[in-house]
């Protein structure tokens, strides 16, 4: 293991941190030693900063002297998005210029703030989509085909869309011109915009920037910036072309160690969304002995994290998260004789622009048969996953319940008065408070009161609640959806304030029984069965007797 460095005025997201940093980062001993401690870590690790030039100025930079931010985006918009060839052309046309494309990842990259970078996205989105009337024609031109070789879809009108004039019926032709003229509908639905996204991935670092600028994309549409239908069509269609670019044959599996270069671990500790890292010793744990930390990249990018799954290799599987990043002290070696289970505890995406893209389920596969090269007697496999949403879930139901009943028939009435007399107070009320915070579990009484109405309830949101047929919770339908079992549910299993207030401190394992996973896989997917341990189904039974909706 490589040996720490003290390091002093280490700042990570503002709060300072004294801890012991890696060998590979002299470049980050050598700033924490001379320029004290008002550097952030971007500016530690020098990583790459938007520019801070005047947008007025940048424009200038950009061929846009005193023009308005807007009509600047319509200027370059209309340069850079290339024109849609004729269909006998498409593979004739030969491409724009490279200029074209870098000039608008310049001037995407000079735009400040997020609302800027929304305007340019919803413009592109609105104004260089699909040529509505030419699909309509084709749309005609396909049926008319269709009707005259007699293949025409069951219940589809034979009549020309509006606007568009009704030739002479047409003589019986080989399937071969229904074909061609289906193939000519296919290439009228490409949206303009999708060219430019195609040049944009060919240009350096292209591929990068397009999955930033969806960040930016998705970024807007939470906040309500880039909204509409045409928002959210080019949204798709940038997802299945980074999809496509970022399938399993393009991903490289890199394991990440104490000796991993230090803008890597950096990049590891940021990206961590389920148990944030504190401190750089706290990282070295979850890289040391008993831990495994593998992620992907891409083979354009290397040593660049996609995704990041974090592993704990234990002789059980583990039932709280404490014992693995909290409570784990590593010694220098591994007895291979002790590691009979391996829990993935937690799996975190560096890029957000690849939020829908296919990755996570693939990065466990790839990484399980690591470990079975590694230990070839490892046959255990679970996650140790958390339960977001599950409180906001039981304090809407109790909110709604109490508003149209009167009451709650969550807990029973014994239930309900144990707990009343314990917070002395309405129980909706008050457990709205408390759930909400992590004082309760200070209180025993409280905690072995609640433990059985709250697993019940858990079990049911996990296996009961659903969305279109498959679990609400996106943890569950996320394992469910690879084939694994629903295996425990762990009382007091994430003691953190974040776990506490987002699932009242509840953790699952999802087993992975590696012979059923397929099946598991088909019949959630198909028939939307989900697959559970005895001990879960006997806490959805308990909530079916006990507890009304």
């Amino acid at each position: 293991m490589g040996g720490p460095s003290a390091a002093r005025g280490f700042r990570k997201h503002g709060v300072p941190v004294v801890a012991a940093v890696p060998n590979s980062c002299p470049r980050a001993l050598g700033a924490m030693r001379g320029l004290g401690p008002g550097l952030s870590a971007q500016k530690l690790l020098g990583l790459r900063l938007r520019s801070r030039l005047p947008t007025r100025l940048r424009l200038r930079r950009l061929g846009a002297p005193g023009a308005t931010l807007e009509r600047a985006m319509d200027e370059l918009l209309g340069r850079t998005v290339p024109q849609a060839p004729a269909y006998e052309l498409r593979d004739k046309t030969p491409a724009p210029a490279e200029g074209q494309c870098a000039d608008f990842m310049r001037f995407y990259r000079s735009l400040e703030g997020a609302s800027q970078r929304a305007e340019l996205l919803s413009r592109l989105a609105r104004g260089f989509g699909v040529d509505h009337g030419q699909v309509a024609e084709h749309s005609a031109g396909v049926l008319r085909l269709g009707a005259a070789v007699g293949t025409a879809a069951p219940g589809l009108p034979q009549v020309p869309a509006p606007g568009i004039s009704s030739p002479p019926a047409p003589t019986p032709r080989e399937p071969g011109a229904l074909l061609h003229a289906e193939d000519r509908l296919r290439y009228a639905l490409v949206p303009r915009y999708r060219g430019l996204f195609q040049h944009l991935s060919k240009l350096e670092g292209g591929v990068r920037f397009l999955v930033q600028l969806r960040a930016d994309l998705l970024e807007a549409q939470a906040l309500k910036i880039a909204e509409g239908p045409h928002v959210r069509e080019m949204n798709g269609v940038l997802k299945n072309m980074l999809s496509d670019w970022f399938s399993t044959g393009f991903l490289n599996l890199e394991r990440v160690t104490w000796h991993s270069p230090c803008e890597v671990l950096q990049k590891i500790s940021e990206c961590e969304a389920v148990h944030p890292v504190k401190n750089w010793m706290d990282m070295k744990r979850r890289v040391s002995s008993y831990r495994r930390c593998f992620f992907f990249s891409h083979c354009s990018t290397p040593g660049e994290p996609l995704i990041v799954l974090h592993v704990a290799l234990t002789n059980e599987i583990s039932n709280n998260i404490q014992a693995i990043v909290k409570e784990f002290s590593p010694p220098e070696i591994e007895d291979k004789n002790k590691i009979v289970t391996a829990i993935f505890y937690s799996i975190s995406l560096a890029q957000q622009g690849l939020q829908g893209v296919e990755l996570g389920s693939f990065l466990i596969k790839r990484v399980v048969k690591e470990l079975q090269r590694e230990f070839p007697h490892l046959e255990t496999f679970s996650s140790l996953s958390p339960i977001p949403g599950f409180t906001k879930w039981l304090l809407g139901t109790l909110s709604t319940q109490t508003k149209e009943l009167g009451r709650n028939e969550l807990f029973t009435d014994s239930e309900s008065n144990e707990i009343s007399d314990i917070i002395g107070g309405p129980i909706s009320e008050t457990l709205k408070i408390l759930l909400t915070s992590n004082e309760w579990v200070k209180s025993e009484k409280l905690v072995k009161v609640l433990q059985s109405p709250l697993m019940r309830l858990c079990a049911w949101y996990l296996y009961g609640e659903k969305h279109r047929g498959y679990a609400l919770n996106p943890v569950a339908n996320f394992h469910l959806q690879n084939g694994a079992v629903m295996w425990r549910i762990n009382w007091l299993a994430d003691l953190s304030l974040k776990g506490t207030t987002s699932s009242c401190g509840m953790m699952v394992n999802y087993r992975y029984f590696l012979e059923e996973t397929g099946v598991n896989s088909a019949a959630y997917l198909g028939a939307k069965n989900i697959k559970a341990s005895e001990q879960v189904l006997n806490l959805v039974s308990q909530f079916q007797k006990l507890s009304k909706l």
